[in-house]
């Protein structure tokens, strides 16, 4: 009982590397049924079903939130388009009122050799100032006693 027993790595050591082999082993479960269990298949139905409501919720989000986007863009060109035709539209009212100036149409008219008018000359075919010439000829209007009469039909 003196003696020891030497320990288990250094037995290995001793004894050198021993080599590991592996066979492969071919198995054959072509004649294994697989038992079909309704817990599992409904568990996956469901599974499945939740998935495709969140993938059709999530992507219903997402196609409000990239409109409500598109919209905004187009909302901002529109303003900006209406703020420019505002502005063309002032420019314009600006050119109207420095074209019928009437002291640049008096200029412009004396540098192209035109002369006032001489009394009498103008016909003002509006009525304004029935003074002037009486026998004039006299644009159609209704008369007051016209307008009052009643239109009263045969029977």
């Amino acid at each position: 009982m003196a003696t020891l027993a030497p320990a288990a790595g250094a037995r290995r050591q001793s004894r050198g590397v021993t080599p590991e082999i592996n066979f492969a082993k071919r198995i054959d479960n072509s004649r294994l049924v697989k038992m079909s269990d309704p817990r599992h298949n409904r568990e996956m139905a469901m599974f499945l079903g939740t998935t495709v409501l969140l993938f059709l919720l999530v992507m219903m989000y997402a196609w409000q939130h990239f409109n409500a986007i598109e919209c905004g863009y187009r909302v901002e060109q529109l303003r900006a388009q209406r703020d420019g035709m505002v502005e063309m539209n002032r420019a314009l009212r600006l050119e109207e009122a420095s074209l019928r100036d009437p002291q640049r149409i008096d200029v412009l008219a004396r540098q192209m050799g035109l002369v006032a008018p001489q009394a009498g000359q103008v016909i003002r075919l509006d009525g304004g100032d029935d003074s002037l010439d009486p026998s004039a000829p006299v644009m159609a209007r209704v008369s007051d006693s016209v307008r009052n009469l009643a239109v009263v039909s045969p029977q």
